[in-house]
């Protein structure tokens, strides 16, 4: 899929690009309304995710001349204003959907899931490694075909190494995936998420499926069949 995101918080900006390349996306960021507009006149996007408050053209401005024109993508519209006028007025410019930051990338990722859906665009919705299954949109986890029971933090820690498989993540980008951009969370919690899944899904394995990358964060172990 095709995205154009239009955030002007740099940090959240690069996480959010960073959260949707690994989705399979093919995503373009700008920082301000203005050059949105301009992009969407030369390429064409599935997609767009619009910060409502930016520089020179709001996302809302953005979003009420875009539905003018030919523009037939669709639009998700980030903004603080947690208002419901506000929010008729996001929706009633054409906007798809909106999200209230602050948010979890997990919810940010639901939605562009279910916006593309709506334009009968195909979705990866099942990640296998060896003998373990992800199914993405049912929250199922299996393992030789049997569902593993996992709460919500334990699914998404495994959901972000599995659409990463083989690749090093570092211990932000995953707490960030898993508690929000803006998370608070003792040093250890991360580490003790980890021990909980390796518990459910090791089993008599010699070496754990997720691998420890000292000083750095965690990566996904691949042909470890058991």
């Amino acid at each position: 899929m095709k995205i154009l995101l239009a955030e002007d918080d740099a940090r959240l900006r690069k996480n959010i690009v960073h959260i949707l390349k690994k989705e399979y996306h093919h995503v373009y960021d700008v920082g301000n309304g203005q050059d949105a507009l301009d992009s969407t006149f030369s390429e064409s996007y599935d997609l767009l995710i619009l910060d409502w408050m930016m520089p020179k053209l709001s996302g809302l401005e953005v979003c009420q001349q875009l539905r003018q024109t030919s523009f037939n993508g669709s639009i998700l519209m980030l903004t603080a204003r947690d208002d419901t006028a506000d929010i008729i007025k996001g929706l009633d410019s054409g906007a798809d959907d909106y999200i209230v930051k602050p948010f979890k990338m997990e919810e940010l990722l639901a939605r562009v899931r279910a916006l593309l859906r709506r334009k009968d665009r195909v979705i990866e919705q099942v990640i296998q490694v060896d003998n373990l299954q992800l199914h993405v949109d049912s929250r199922v986890f299996l393992h030789n075909n049997t569902e593993i029971d996992l709460t919500k933090n334990e699914f998404l820690l495994l959901e972000y190494l599995f659409l990463n498989k083989g690749r090093i993540l570092t211990r932000e980008q995953i707490c960030i995936y898993i508690w929000g951009y803006d998370y608070e969370v003792p040093n250890n919690s991360l580490d003790a998420l980890v021990k909980l899944v390796r518990r459910k899904i090791d089993g008599s394995q010699a070496k754990s499926r997720i691998q420890n990358i000292r000083g750095i964060g965690y990566k996904l172990r691949e042909n470890n069949v058991s």
